[in-house]
């Protein structure tokens, strides 16, 4: 069946197979049959108990499906200002790490090379100011033209900017007079990517680390079309974090970053982002439920978790209905501590079933 049938279940029933229990034990004509004690669990089973649906306030706009992501600002990739060969390699996958720590010690030809070209520079650096100085001195004496000391004077200032752009590659890379450099995280967080091993080579084209940065993560949700119009930036978020090792289930505040104006073709929904809080056992990847809170006052009804059940894949309460239990599609927005709260589908005041829950499905399924 569809959840929109009304199949019911009714008092009359459960009263009708009580009457042919205590028929049949009656015409056993033996002792035994007429001695014998009811069957409790036959009884219970056919106990139905019941709760009203209560009012609540500040109930959340809707609970959607969504995806744990990182910040595109969280991910920061380590490259190697020259191509070199890896001789070290001090951290692995997983690893938390803080700003500045070592991840690898690199040799390279190339600042051997800048090493030769600092000397040279600081050594031309030297004859450009005794030239320079000469030739101020001869000019001043009228000797020779005024042009002559500026030009040994423009001299002196290239030579030491070859000296300071030599200086500064040799400082970026951070490498010693051997070619030895070290790579270091930029960020504190943990080590994501490790593309390199001990004796591999690195190149300045390819990033051999990656590093996430440890704070807040964004949350890809699937909004219906329907709530795609009342669903804003800046609306407050809940995502429940699953228990970890028996525990209680964790509530992680956020609020709703961004919405996308159009529907995904692929699967007809609307695209939101969040932001939330990072917590023990949060991962990217991962998957999880959130609720949306509206600006205003959200009203709704809360009733015991065990008396929602899944038909069909969707959420039902089974509603009294004089004598009989009917089941009725809702949307549920929260379920945690034992109370479910629903927004769509049940009134307050009215009676559902919390008991007996697999039995009335099995005669709503008649």
């Amino acid at each position: 069946m569809t959840p929109r049938h009304s199949i019911r279940f009714s008092r009359s029933r459960i009263a009708c197979a009580c009457a042919l229990l205590v028929l049949s034990a009656c015409g056993s004509g033996s002792p035994e049959a007429e001695d014998a004690a009811p069957d409790p669990a036959a009884s219970s089973a056919l106990t139905v108990e019941t709760a009203q649906a209560v009012a609540a306030q500040g109930v959340p706009l809707a609970r959607v499906p969504g995806q744990v992501t990182l910040p595109p600002e969280a991910r920061v990739a380590v490259t190697a200002p020259f191509p070199g060969a890896a001789v070290r390699v001090f951290v692995i996958e997983g690893q938390a790490v803080a700003r500045g720590a070592p991840l690898a010690l690199v040799r390279a030809a190339e600042p051997v090379t800048i090493g030769a070209d600092i000397a040279r520079a600081r050594a031309e650096v030297g004859l450009a100011q005794a030239r320079a100085a000469r030739m101020h001195q001869l000019a001043s004496e009228g000797i020779i033209a005024q042009a002559r000391a500026d030009e040994a004077e423009a001299a002196l200032v290239q030579a030491r900017a070859t000296l300071s752009e030599a200086q500064r590659m040799a400082a970026m890379s951070g490498t010693g007079a051997d070619g030895m450099m070290t790579l270091r995280a930029p960020i504190s967080g943990r080590v994501a990517h490790v593309g390199v091993e001990t004796g591999g080579g690195v190149d300045g084209m390819n990033a051999p680390f990656v590093i996430e940065a440890a704070g807040p993560f964004h949350v890809d949700l699937q909004l219906p079309p329907r709530l795609a119009a009342q669903v804003r930036p800046g609306m407050a978020v809940e995502a429940l974090l699953p228990a970890l090792d028996g525990g209680e289930p964790l509530t992680i505040g956020g609020q709703i970053i961004s919405v996308a104006p159009s529907i995904d073709p692929q699967t007809r929904s609307v695209m939101a982002k969040a932001s939330i809080s990072a917590a023990p056992g949060l991962v990217a990847g991962q998957n999880l439920m959130v609720s949306i809170t509206s600006a205003g006052e959200g009203r709704g009804v809360s009733v015991p978790s065990r008396a929602v059940t899944r038909i069909n894949g969707a959420d039902h309460v089974f509603v009294r209905d004089g004598a009989d239990y009917v089941p009725r599609p809702v949307t549920v927005v929260a379920n945690s501590g034992g109370t479910a709260v629903i927004s769509e589908g049940l009134e307050a005041g009215e009676t559902i079933a919390t008991s007996s829950i697999a039995e009335l499905k099995s005669a709503a399924a008649e």
